[in-house]
């Protein structure tokens, strides 16, 4: 039987706006885990062809340890650090929750699989692995306590304001990559005696773009998805609730992304009188990512300044890094998600729509102190864990099973057969000269 407005009961009512929304945050879910997808491949296209297999095995690992960790310790930790009590996923009873905890538990895998591209090559798979667990246990659940669970951090009346995780995901994420490269030390080869760089390129510019695109594609589900609530249910009927305003976030992520993508191509042209295509690939993310924390509240000339500012900072932010920190970031996961999450949280004030911010110094300095917090947390933490690994000789491979490959050394296969028996190529890998371009070998 099909009701009319008028024969809708208060009751009717209620049960149509949460199956509404419940739709809609599991069709949005469903697109942000699809990110992972973007992110194999983004981070297989810039590792070496002798590595691909290890890139995509810790992918694989990252949700699958984390997102079941995270149903069973980390949902609660986020809630007793937001003072709710120690509230894990298992003990929900209602739909509502049980959805609220995969929409939680796709941006809580999001943050821990940007790690694998900055530890990419060297990293054994067990201490990836435990870091991953920890992370989703505890690391990740105390910065979504300390905010959005709990929203503990303001100054002088202003709240921060981090809209869809552009500091509490990817910052998060960009810093404890950086933090485990760091201690991890480069790869083999990376630097040379006397501190110059060599340059490692990815085996596949193709598997890289392919990556950008599906992430970027995904990303409507992060920032359009987080305006939850389609509608919300008043004594008066039924009224949009975060659809409210979809449309500006819509809009502000779109040209971010595209800022983001000219910022980083304009700035390497500049630099080098080349347009690289990685970093136009890398820079239409840094867009993304610097737009994350507040594409609800940017005016539509803000979006263009974040996104253009996140993308141009990516070639400068990586070369001090790579050259001036000697820091190997294979996958460039700070400059794309650290430091454009902290410029873009940090623009907030500056770029909102009028009467979002009440006083912007305050604003600011709420915001600063957000970054640091996080940032703090994230650094002492990812640092004791990797040290800890490293003290015991768990956290990087062997050199020899570096200069093998970790496809061979860590998983017993070659991701591309074809290419592995006598012959060293550049990338690392081997070549059979016996190959025909056919498929088939010849007989000897």
């Amino acid at each position: 039987m099909v009701l009319s407005p008028l024969q809708a009961t208060p009751e009717t009512l209620e049960t149509l706006v949460t199956g509404v929304n419940l739709l809609w945050v599991l069709v949005v879910t469903f697109l942000i885990f699809f990110m992972h997808a973007g992110f194999a491949m983004l981070e297989a296209g810039q590792v070496r062809s002798k590595n691909v297999a290890n890139q995509l095995t810790k992918n694989l690992l990252t949700w699958s340890v984390g997102v079941a960790v995270f149903f069973l310790i980390g949902a609660g930790v986020s809630s007793l650090v937001g003072g709710s009590g120690f509230s894990p996923a298992f003990a929900a009873e209602s739909a509502n929750d049980w959805v609220g905890w995969l929409f939680g538990a796709v941006f809580a895998m999001t943050a821990a699989t940007i790690v694998s591209g900055a530890v990419a090559g060297r990293a054994k798979l067990r201490a990836y692995v435990i870091y991953t667990f920890l992370l989703a246990a505890v690391i990740y659940p105390v910065v979504t306590g300390i905010t959005w669970a709990g929203g503990y951090i303001a100054f002088g009346g202003e709240p921060y304001h981090d809209f869809a995780g552009g500091m509490i995901v990817h910052g998060m994420g960009g810093i404890a990559g950086l933090t485990a490269a760091y201690v991890l030390g480069p790869r083999m080869g990376r630097y040379n005696e006397d501190g110059s760089v060599n340059v490692i390129p990815g085996h596949s510019l193709t598997f890289a773009v392919l990556g950008t695109l599906v992430l970027a594609f995904g990303w409507y589900g992060f920032n359009v998805g987080t305006a939850a609530s389609v509608f919300v249910f008043t004594d008066g009927g039924i009224e949009l609730g975060a659809f409210s305003y979809v449309g500006r976030v819509a809009m502000t992520t779109t040209i971010a992304m595209a800022c983001g993508a000219m910022g980083a191509g304009l700035v390497a042209w500049a630099k080098t009188g080349k347009v690289d295509t990685l970093y136009v690939a890398n820079g239409l993310l840094a867009g993304l990512v610097g737009i994350t924390a507040i594409p609800d509240s940017t005016t539509w000339w803000g979006a263009f300044v974040v996104g253009g500012l996140a993308g141009a900072q990516l070639p400068i932010v990586f070369s001090f890094i790579e050259k001036r920190l000697k820091i190997d970031d294979v996958c460039a996961v700070f400059p794309v998600h650290g430091s454009a999450g902290v410029l873009g949280a940090l623009l907030f004030p500056f770029v909102a729509t009028p009467g979002t911010v009440g006083s912007v110094v305050n604003a600011f300095i709420a915001q600063v102190i957000l970054v640091a917090v996080i940032a703090g947390w994230t650094i002492l933490s990812t640092g004791l864990i990797w040290y800890a690994l490293k003290a015991v000789g768990q956290a990087r491979v062997t050199p020899e099973h570096e200069q093998e490959g970790l496809d061979v050394s860590e998983h017993g296969v070659e991701t591309y057969p074809e290419f592995g028996s006598d012959g060293v190529v550049a990338d690392g890998g081997t070549v059979n000269d016996t190959v025909r371009t056919d498929g088939g070998v010849d007989d000897e």
